[in-house]
């Protein structure tokens, strides 16, 4: 049976594109010319898809999209923002309203249908959720911000997806306005909002994966929620809870957690078997990075616990690393070096260079990272049936030892 894909625009013009458009490649299109009847054809048609003209009479596309959300049949349903205004605004606009994907007007065939597959196929794709007998769970901290921590925590969590085939979760804990969604281009139609006000015991497996996006890298993402009252509710027995039931689902966790000890950052930090403490070269961010180790001292974390992984997030001028060293006490485990320009302009389309180029020495670079970073029996399995990113870490330790030799 024909997927049904209801279209809602007053441009009779742009109806008959986008209808000429779909059925011509074997879907069912319904059609509605303002966003009443839109929400009226959605009712009665079910359909499997919504396409939304951003610009309408009464209804705009963004309240259209906000109360499809509100209804539990289209809480997962894909929805597409469709505007001749393809501006970053209104790009954000329509991903707070809860759409899936955003398309500027006017388009090309090709690539709507392309876009309408892709958002189906991930809809339908149900992650397996099979009880996991071994979880590492994964903080990255800096008491300063600025060094990087949510664009490493975003690139470890898709790094480790795509390394075990799935079986990785990214969680928010910025509850004053994180953006590891916006970062993977995901819409925030569900976040830590939805659990806010429950009570540590109502949490269970099921609750969770609803509240969870889906990336198509295999990432589960639990993004903080848009607004920062919406967070209000989040208690330190909540997070446990939380991050208690996401250990039994899934092999890695990882924490984008704030620059705070705050009740929320300290069970967050409680949880994680692995603490990636980030700083960068320069004297404020070594002095924080001194208090931050005091105070896990004074929490009972192991030393082993704790990785210091220092980002160069500036090109020159930065402290030498044996000045840093020596002033913390102990070595740097893992060393980021200077590619600001490529973070920031993949992280501003929600496509980070773990995914984007995985091949060129950043993407390269921040995948072995992930690996590193890995239980000590992935790391072991044979290079054989591994998956892609497995394949060509093994390739480049291969490549180095040859060098050694």
């Amino acid at each position: 049976m024909a997927q049904r894909i209801l279209i809602v625009d007053d441009s009779p013009i742009n109806l008959k594109a986008v209808t000429l458009a779909l059925t011509g490649v074997g879907y069912e299109v319904v059609a509605a010319r303002d966003g009443r009847e839109g929400l009226e054809r959605a009712e009665t048609t079910q359909p499997d898809m919504v396409i939304l003209d951003v610009q309408m009479p009464e209804l705009d596309g963004y309240e259209v999209c906000r109360r499809l959300r509100r209804s539990e049949r289209f809480s997962t349903r894909p929805i597409m923002m469709l505007t001749a205004n393809n501006s970053l605004h209104e790009k954000v606009q329509g991903l707070e309203a809860g759409a899936d994907d955003y398309m500027g007007k006017p388009f090309e065939a090709e690539e709507l249908q392309a876009r309408v597959k892709a958002l189906l196929r991930r809809s339908g794709s149900s992650p397996s959720q099979q009880p996991v007998t071994k979880c590492k769970v994964i903080a990255l901290f800096s008491l300063r911000g600025g060094v990087g921590v949510s664009s490493m925590a975003v690139n470890l969590a898709a790094g480790l997806a795509q390394l075990w085939g799935g079986g990785a979760a990214l969680v928010d804990m910025v509850f004053t306005g994180g953006h590891s969604g916006l970062m993977l281009n995901l819409p925030l139609r569900h976040s830590w909002g939805d659990l806010a006000t429950k009570a540590s015991a109502e949490i269970d497996a099921g609750m969770l994966d609803l509240a969870l996006l889906s990336h198509p890298s295999g990432l589960r993402v639990l993004p903080s929620a848009p607004r920062p009252e919406e967070n209000e509710p989040i208690t330190g027995d909540l997070v446990a809870s939380v991050l208690g039931v996401l250990r039994s689902s899934y092999s890695y966790i990882v924490l984008d957690m704030p620059h705070s000890f705050g009740e929320t950052t300290l069970a967050g930090l409680d949880a994680a078997d692995e603490i990636l403490l980030m700083l960068a070269p320069e004297i404020g961010s070594v002095v924080a990075t001194t208090c931050a180790l005091d105070v896990f001292s004074q929490l009972g974390y192991s030393r082993e616990k704790v990785v210091l992984m220092l980002n160069a997030h500036f090109e020159r001028g930065g402290l030498p690393r044996k000045d840093i060293e020596k002033t913390l006490g102990r070595p740097l485990d893992v060393v980021v070096p200077f590619a600001h320009d490529l973070f920031t302009s993949a992280l501003n389309r929600g496509a980070p260079p773990v995914i984007e180029m995985p091949t060129k020495p950043l993407g390269s670079l921040l995948e072995d990272i992930a690996f590193g970073r890995s239980d000590e029996d992935d790391r072991r399995r044979p290079a054989a049936s591994a998956s892609l990113a497995l394949q060509r870490v093994h390739q480049r330790a291969a490549q180095r030892q040859r060098a050694k030799s």
